[in-house]
């Protein structure tokens, strides 16, 4: 009798996992139906329907309506991951990322996304793209994440580069159906890993303004800006050259028109912490004197709170620590 063999390939793949994984500015979470009215908005756009090939123009609720239904499936076939992308300040969705595995080759996938126009220049698809290679080579296990790219769409081909993928034949990538031109990129589990540990340094100075009243003054980062609507301590890059307490009087002068002298910046304490592709090293000081009425220069809004109100502002993840220490000092 001959023996019977069993083709590993068609075997039904495990449900997959949709996880919510979150970096300094975006969350990418499960696509719920909820979302589907806002995506369609998002991607009635002939720019983004230009730069993809799995999004027509024009794109309606009944388009989002297919989408949905096909990804769920996806996913419980154990083929496919997609998440919506959300702003991390506001909780709105500003795109979605999708991981595909290759139907071969189970340990190599790949990766796609759009991001709304609106959403443009701030980073988000970098980041959400990061994440989502994070869940693949981490969780996942998988060998290998490529993506593919029009030649013209300059941007997501560099979204590719930061990530670390190089040019590829892309034969091991699933690619949909069409004949449109395409470039393919991809990178290794290994090479992405080591990459990741190789963080750049970052050291910005900040200061703790404190008026008469025990207040501490408290800063909301406007639109546009990395981590737009979490509110910090005032302060800034130091310039090359700049000692911490330079560059603290020039930002002061800048952002808030006030002046101050170095001698009434007191060293206090630091905050050294990694975000997703930095590590950010925060000497904090503290100033109870100053010239000037703080005033918003740069667009931000402005807050008064005591060290026990602070907690009830979202703030960078750099910054929280630093509350339960200004408590104790004032």
């Amino acid at each position: 009798m001959a023996a019977t063999v069993v083709d590993p390939v068609a075997m039904a793949r495990p449900a997959l996992t949709v996880p919510t994984l979150a970096g300094p500015n975006v969350r990418i979470r499960p696509l719920a139906v909820g979302d589907l009215d806002r995506v369609a908005r998002l991607a009635n756009d002939a720019h983004i329907s230009a730069m993809t090939v799995a999004i027509p123009h024009p794109y309606n609720r009944n388009n989002a309506d297919e989408w949905f239904a096909y990804s769920s499936a996806a996913t419980e076939r154990g083929e496919e991951i997609t998440w919506a992308v959300s702003d991390l300040a506001s909780d709105e969705i500003v795109g979605a990322i999708a991981l595909t595995l290759n139907p071969l080759r189970k340990t190599v996938a790949t990766v796609g996304y759009w991001i709304g126009r609106d959403y443009w220049g701030r980073g988000f698809a970098t980041e959400a793209t990061r994440l989502a290679l994070r869940y693949a080579f981490g969780d996942l296990g998988l060998d290998a994440v490529g993506a593919w790219a029009r030649p013209e769409n300059a941007s997501s081909i560099r979204v590719m580069e930061k990530l670390g993928l190089k040019p590829s034949d892309g034969l091991d990538l699933h690619r949909p159906d069409s004949d449109w031109a395409a470039v393919a990129r991809r990178v290794g589990r290994a090479d992405f890993q080591a990459a990741e540990t190789i963080t750049r340094s970052l050291t910005v100075v900040a200061v703790a303004l404190v008026d008469e009243d025990g207040r501490v003054l408290l800063a909301q980062r406007p639109p546009g800006k990395a981590m737009a609507g979490l509110w910090e301590f005032p302060g800034g890059k130091l310039n090359p050259g700049e000692t911490p307490e330079a560059a603290l009087i020039r930002e002061l002068k800048e952002e808030l028109d006030i002046d101050v002298s170095a001698s009434c910046l007191a060293p206090f304490t630091f905050a050294s912490h990694t975000y997703a592709d930095f590590h950010l090293l925060m000497p904090l000081y503290v100033c109870r004197v100053w010239e000037g009425h703080p005033k918003p220069v740069e667009g931000q809004v402005l807050a008064w709170a005591t060290p026990q109100e602070m907690a009830k502002y979202p703030m960078p993840a750099a910054d929280k620590p630093l509350i339960a220490m200004l408590r104790d000092l004032l």
